[in-house]
């Protein structure tokens, strides 16, 4: 079911060895963009045609009552409750650790710069639905955007038909758990719409405010969707399909890699699945243990799908040294590391959305309880971006005070270079001071 390509003793292209899916977001342009032009001249009214259109039901409203929101908390099942009061615990904690500290700094005499970190006012959170549940994703993204200090927080998730044209119960629950009372039933790529654009109903009263910035996963049409409107709002990033990468040696189980492997393709047809080995004998036997793991699974048929795509592959190489190359180059979202020194090996990796070390911290351990975020950049964009954390909620800024002693220190220098770019203006705004 995996493909195995032997990469041992070969002059080694590795961009060209990597195995990926093809996902181009701008063949959808053309389907994206008429939905988003829709939501913007035709607020609520379009809102709800969009729901009807694409997920078989309207729903009553856009936004999902109180009653409702507490209905499904009240019913939630017990154990998925403390699962989620266990997630926000560690997640609250690990996430209040990252906020940025602010410096004061005086370049000299009568002369201060803050540098201060000040939170996004209002915030869309996209929570998918489709074939899974994402009362995680509430989480993932609710909490740091609290920890940064944002006031204003919005979640919008795909109306379902079997509860009524509201999110799944399961969302719902996880949004009031955690305060979150401006919940929208509205999906896809008319939701980012909704979130760049506002809403209003047809008597020109506004429905839904816009917001500032949207985070959150989505499919094709809303990796699009966000595309399109970065610029009108800010957005986290265009997530692709789930990634997982294995880097292990001859030390590592075979059952745990092929269950970590069968974990992340249970996501997504489209879903990468990728080890990355110096051992022949592990590659043998994570192959069959895999074909064994996938046909057993609930999810079969999508499993198996995700295994045998182009995206998915063991990779057999010379060495640990060159398996940390391919790591580097792949710039996994999610890597795992079992090998005979996991640490040392690890020091070594640059890009990773996270990374994941020894045999006991399986991805699906950050997908939920680990207290780390699992939105995390796709498709190697963690070669230069990072998961979502509460610096993402929030702006860096800094306030100048000089008096005037500072000011005469550097005002013959800001005279000289604005002469210098030919801005004379520029020097006569600080000569104009002592005149």
């Amino acid at each position: 079911m995996l493909n195995t390509t032997d990469l041992r003793g070969r002059a080694l292209n590795i961009a060209e060895a990597l195995p990926r899916a093809e996902q181009d977001i701008t063949a959808t342009l053309d389907k994206v963009t008429p939905i988003l032009e829709q939501v913007r001249t035709g607020g609520t009214e379009a809102l709800l045609d969009l729901s009807e259109k694409f997920d078989g039901v309207r729903p009553e409203a856009l936004r999902v009552p109180n009653e409702v929101l507490e209905r499904s908390l009240a019913e939630l099942d017990p154990a998925v409750r403390r699962a989620l009061d266990a997630l926000v615990v560690r997640a609250r904690e690990v996430h209040t650790a990252q906020l940025p500290a602010a410096s004061l700094v005086s370049p000299g005499p009568d002369a201060r710069v803050t540098n201060r970190w000040v939170p996004v006012e209002r915030v869309g959170l996209y929570v998918p639905g489709g074939q899974a549940v994402y009362p995680s994703s509430v989480v993932m993204n609710v909490i740091p955007a609290q920890v940064a200090g944002v006031t204003q927080l919005a979640i919008a998730s795909p109306p379902q038909r079997d509860f009524g044209g509201w999110p799944h119960p399961t969302v719902l629950a996880a949004a009031h758990l955690l305060g979150v009372d401006e919940v929208y039933a509205v999906g896809g790529a008319q939701a980012v719409g909704m979130f760049a654009y506002g809403a209003a109903d047809g008597a020109g009263e506004a429905t839904v405010a816009p917001v500032s910035l949207i985070t959150g996963p989505g499919n094709v049409y809303v990796a699009t969707a966000k595309r399109a409107v970065q610029g009108t709002v800010g957005i986290d990033s265009e997530a692709g399909p789930t990634e997982i990468m294995v880097v292990a040696d001859s030390t590592a189980s075979a059952h745990f890699i092929a269950a970590d492997l069968v974990s992340q393709a249970e996501h997504d047809e489209l879903a990468a699945a990728v080890l990355v080995t110096d051992s022949p004998e592990l590659a043998q036997r994570v192959s069959s243990q895999v074909t064994d793991q996938a046909a057993a699974a609930k999810h079969s048929e999508r499993i198996q799908k995700s295994l045998s795509g182009r995206q998915s592959a063991i990779l057999l190489v010379d060495s640990m040294d060159v398996a940390v190359q391919v790591a580097n180059a792949y710039g996994a979202e999610h890597l795992q590391i079992m090998t005979s020194d996991d640490d040392a090996l690890a020091d070594r990796i640059h890009n990773a959305g996270a990374v994941f070390l020894g045999a006991y911290t399986p991805v699906s351990l950050g997908d939920y309880c680990a207290g780390s975020n699992h939105v995390l950049p796709t498709g190697g964009a963690s070669r230069y971006s990072s998961g979502l954390n509460v610096t993402s909620f929030m702006r860096s800024q800094q306030v100048i005070r000089y008096g005037r002693d500072g000011l005469a220190q550097v005002a013959e220098h800001v005279t000289a270079l604005a002469e210098a770019e030919h801005l004379p203006a520029h020097g006569q705004a600080v000569r104009a001071r002592y005149a």
